[in-house]
């Protein structure tokens, strides 16, 4: 029975594929539980118009996601934090303290799309990446400077 997924299937496939699988398993499982529809002409049509829309939506948050990233390509933070002589901060200094100074410059952005492998815990200047969409990418620079 072959049949379109309207979800990812661990080991079988993701959402918009048509895949062949036992009648059993289409009929009583992936069917009612609403991860399949059979792969017939008017759900095929369906998944096209489907496929078209969700392209549509890609290519105009890809846009979004690139002006936003000529945007940062410039910005630059600042972060006022103690730290003791040997330039060695009390505590750190991670996502959130970035966005809450990038907020303050007028730049929204969700701390989540910040690509930190640990927090900050020294003076200086350093890069951060930005993950803006799949494939577009920024860089900001976050000054951490005593307080």
């Amino acid at each position: 029975m072959k049949v379109i997924l309207m979800e990812d299937v661990q080991r079988l496939g993701s959402q918009g594929d048509v895949v062949t699988v036992k009648d059993g398993y289409g009929r009583n499982y992936l069917i009612p539980q609403g991860k399949a529809l059979p792969a017939n002409a008017g759900n095929l049509e369906r998944l096209k118009a489907t496929v078209r829309v969700k392209d549509a939506q890609v290519k105009k948050d890809i846009r979004a996601a690139e002006m936003m990233a000529e945007k940062l390509s410039g910005v630059s933070c600042t972060v006022r934090v103690q730290a003791d002589e040997n330039d060695k901060l009390y505590g750190s200094v991670g996502p959130r303290e970035i966005v809450t100074a990038l907020e303050e410059q007028g730049v929204q952005l969700d701390a989540a799309s910040l690509v930190m492998d640990e927090h900050i815990k020294m003076l200086g200047v350093f890069p951060v990446p930005v993950k803006l969409f799949k494939g577009v990418e920024a860089e900001i620079k976050v000054w951490v400077i005593r307080e």
